[in-house]
C-alpha cells in the first residue's frame, strides 16, 4: 500500500492563503461591476460588447486558484512511498561503567577525575557507528544508569545527569558494577559483550577479580581505564553552592587521600581478556578501546524495513505550469471572423 507523504509539510499553511486570494478576485469583481453600472444597464453593455463572456473571467480566476494550489503542493515536496528496503545494522554491546563515588571529585586530573571521564565517554559515543552502548553507575552500590541502546542523544543526557551525589551508598564497589553491568547484557549470548570500567581502583571488599572471571565466563571482555596518580590526593569537599568546603576527613581528625589502584585493574582486565589502561592528558585511551573492540565479531543489532519514498512534486509542478499557461491564452473576448 502507497502512502502519500511530504518532505516539507510546513509549506501546506500556504493553502491558507487561497481564501485571500478568492476575496482578492471577489473583490475585483464587485469593483468592475460597480464600474459598469456607471455607464449603463450591464446587460445592455454586455450586447454592446460582442463576444465578452463574464464566464471567462470566471474560468481564469479559477485556473489561478488551481495553479496556486498546485505550485503550494509542490513546494511542500510530496512523497509516494514505492518500495521496501530489509536495512541492518551489526555492531557490539557496549557497557562503560562509571566510578562516581567522592573520590572521583580528586583533582590529580584536570578538572576533576569525573569531569574528565565523562567528557572521555562523550568523545566514544561521537565515534559508535551502529553499536549500542549502556551505562551504569557504581560507588558503594551499582545501578544501570541507562540500558542498552541505540539512541546516542539519550544516551549523553543520562550521562550528564551522573555525579557524586547519584548514589548515596558512599564506597567504590567494583565487584558490584561487573555483576550489574553483566545483568544488563543479553544473558542468552555469549558474545559481542564489551565492559568498560573507568576508575580509579579502589575497591572495598567487593570481590572484583572473582566478578570478572564470572563475566569472562558469560563472554564478556573488561577494558578498565585508571583515573589518578598512584601517591594518593586529598578529596575536596564542596558545599551546596559549589564553593569548596575543605577535604574530607577519617573520624581521626585526619584528611583522607585517594589513590589509583593500577593492580586491581590490571588483574580485571587480564581476567577476561581484555587491557588496562592509565587515564592521559592525550584523551587517547576510549579511542585505542574503539579501535581494538572493533575487530571484534559484530552482531546483529537491528533489522527493519524502511519505506523509500519518491520525490513526485514534479507532478503537481508541471500542473502548476500548465495552468498558468491555460490562464494566459485563455481570452475574455472571442473576436468574430466576419
Amino acid at each position: 500500500m502507497e502512502v502519500l507523504k511530504f518532505a516539507n509539510p510546513h509549506f501546506l499553511y500556504g493553502l491558507w492563503a487561497v481564501f485571500i486570494l478568492t476575496g482578492f478576485y471577489v473583490y475585483v469583481f464587485r469593483s468592475r461591476e460597480k464600474l459598469l453600472k456607471k455607464f449603463g444597464h450591464l446587460e445592455i453593455l454586455q450586447k454592446m460588447m460582442p463576444g465578452y463572456k463574464n464566464s471567462r473571467r470566471i474560468w481564469k480566476a479559477v485556473l489561478i486558484h488551481l495553479a496556486f494550489i498546485s505550485l503550494v503542493i509542490a513546494l511542500a515536496g510530496p512523497q509516494i512511498g514505492t518500495a521496501m528496503e530489509d536495512v541492518k545494522r551489526e555492531g557490539l554491546d557496549i557497557i562503560v561503567a562509571l566510578d562516581v563515588s567522592l573520590s572521583m571529585q580528586a583533582e590529580d586530573i584536570s578538572p576533576n577525575r569525573l569531569e574528565k571521564a565523562k567528557y572521555e565517554i562523550n568523545k566514544l559515543i561521537d565515534i559508535l557507528q551502529g553499536d549500542r552502548i549502556g551505562l551504569v553507575a557504581f560507588a558503594g552500590m551499582a545501578h544501570v544508569q541507562s540500558p542498552l541502546t541505540l539512541d546516542y542523544s539519550a544516551a549523553r543526557l543520562f550521562l550528564s545527569l551522573m555525579d557524586t551525589d547519584l548514589i548515596p551508598q558512599p564506597g567504590t564497589a567494583i565487584g558490584d558494577a561487573i555483576r550489574t553491568a553483566k545483568k544488563a547484557f543479553n544473558q542468552k549470548e555469549r558474545k559481542h559483550k564489551v565492559l568498560i570500567l573507568i576508575t580509579d581502583g579502589e575497591d572495598h571488599e567487593s570481590e572484583p577479580i572473582k566478578a570478572a572471571e564470572e563475566a569472562a565466563e558469560e563472554g564478556i571482555i573488561i577494558y578498565t581505564i585508571g583515573l589518578g596518580s598512584p601517591q594518593g590526593v586529598p578529596i575536596p569537599i564542596f558545599d551546596k553552592y559549589g564553593n569548596r568546603a575543605g577535604y574530607k576527613k577519617d573520624r581521626s581528625g585526619n584528611v583522607v587521600t585517594t589513590k589509583l589502584d593500577a593492580t586491581t585493574l590490571q588483574q580485571i582486565a587480564y581476567a577476561t581478556n581484555g587491557k588496562y589502561y592509565i587515564s592521559t592528558s592525550g584523551e587517547a585511551e576510549l579511542d585505542e578501546i574503539y579501535k581494538e573492540v572493533g575487530q571484534l565479531e559484530k552482531k546483529e543489532l537491528i533489522s527493519r524495513q524502511f519505506s523509500q519514498y519518491e520525490n513526485r512534486y514534479q507532478i503537481f509542478l508541471a500542473l502548476a505550469i500548465l495552468f498558468l499557461l491555460i490562464e494566459t491564452f485563455l481570452p475574455v473576448t472571442i473576436k468574430k471572423i466576419v
